[in-house]
């Protein structure tokens, strides 16, 4: 099964609110005209001039991208990781190593 419509079955059977797929500038008509016609709302972010990522799912989820900005996943804070993260449904736990773990080698959290 195609990747895409796999995640907007799973959105359409709210097992997520939020995913993200990642795709050739060759589909970029196909995704959009995909998300278009089941009405769900997205954004598009460039990753490289031939690659896109698309965030789509629930508005309230798609706001929060929004709001943090077409910048690359890798310039994302460590809160902006942990949320897109927990959004995307990734796993808590390990969510909160990740955010610790990068913290930590980043010398944000010390220890006493």
């Amino acid at each position: 099964m195609d990747v895409l419509a796999h995640l907007i079955y799973e959105y359409h059977k709210k097992l997520r609110s939020l995913a993200l797929y990642t795709f050739p500038i060759s589909e970029k008509k196909h995704v959009e005209n995909k998300l278009r016609a089941k009405q769900i709302d997205y954004v598009l972010q460039e990753v490289t001039p031939n690659k896109y990522n698309v965030f789509f799912g629930e508005t309230s989820c798609v706001d929060v991208i929004r709001l943090i900005g077409d910048k690359p996943l890798n310039l994302y804070t460590l809160e902006e990781d942990f949320m897109l993260g927990i959004m995307l449904g990734y796993d808590r736990l390990d969510q909160c190593r990740r955010y610790t773990q990068r913290a930590f080698s980043n010398n944000f959290i010390k220890v006493s």
